[in-house]
């Protein structure tokens, strides 16, 4: 999967924020002592890769990690600057709240905070939903011959 680029001065930014303003959850930025929960949660949901890089969020001032929360439960995250500055993800939302804008509304709550902290681009690394991205932020892939950052990353075995 291509890295891809977003300019966060693109009017796309824009029409992404009102989509997302409807969404039901809360989409807020995680507290300190939420850390166990946001990495234990991406662990179950999604890979320890993800969990190694919520808790490197959490170790940026401010945190840089933004939670979706509906009566209490946590239903999505997302992160910024964790494998590299200027880097978007990474994202997920629990599967029984799929379909609901929930994951639009963390990518336009992280795309505006990052633009709030001085970036003017962001880049997804290895982006899985690549026309999500295209088509509701103007993504664009960055042409390289290689995987990027990622070219040589360490795995976890298989169990």
């Amino acid at each position: 999967m291509p890295d891809l680029l977003v300019s966060l001065y693109s009017a796309k930014l824009a029409e992404l924020k009102e989509r997302a303003d409807i969404v039901g959850a809360s989409i807020r930025p995680a507290l300190p002592p939420e850390l166990h929960l946001v990495v234990n949660w991406a662990r179950e949901h999604f890979s320890e890769n993800w969990a190694s890089e919520v808790s490197v969020a959490f170790s940026r001032q401010p945190v840089a990690c933004l939670i979706a929360v509906e009566d209490g439960k946590l239903l999505g995250f997302a992160c910024y600057d964790t494998t590299a500055r200027g880097f978007f993800g990474p994202t997920g939302v629990a599967p029984e709240a799929r379909g609901q804008g929930i994951g639009l509304a963390l990518f336009s709550a992280c795309l505006q905070t990052m633009k709030s902290l001085g970036h003017a681009y962001a880049v997804i690394g290895d982006a899985g939903p690549v026309d999500f991205y295209a088509r509701t932020a103007g993504a664009i892939a960055i042409p390289a011959p290689d995987k990027g950052i990622y070219e040589g990353m360490l795995r976890s075995a298989p169990k």
